[in-house]
């Protein structure tokens, strides 16, 4: 997730679930190992955000009592919001990856532009 986003155009990242565990710059395979850990009643989420005061957009991944994933992606800035549900922590953390990947290039060129 740093490729392209070095300098002052870099966000930093950070995962974090509901029980605590937390890693900095988490990769996809690190994504997918928070989502399996997923477990309740007291580890039923992760967020995925900026590793910053008030994060501008985020995303997280829920365990469902029926065992499925709710998946939200939100930026707020750019008037993007989507909310699904999935069974697969593969194709969840290769989304979310991808998707954490390009909102970071988004906030990087629209902190590029107010300059």
């Amino acid at each position: 997730m740093r490729d392209g986003l070095m300098g002052q155009d870099y966000f930093p990242l950070m995962a974090e679930t509901e029980n605590g565990e937390f890693i900095g710059e988490p990769s996809e395979d690190a994504v997918f190992g928070l989502i399996v850990e997923l477990a309740g009643p007291d580890n039923t989420f992760v967020i995925i955000e900026p590793d910053e005061d008030d994060p501008a957009w985020f995303a997280s991944v829920s365990l469902l009592d029926d065992g499925r994933y709710e998946v939200e992606l939100r930026d707020p800035t750019h008037h993007r919001h989507k909310l699904s549900t999935d069974t697969s922590p593969d194709k969840i953390a290769n989304a979310v990856t991808h998707w954490i990947t390009e909102t970071a290039r988004a906030h990087a060129r629209l902190r590029k532009s107010q300059r």
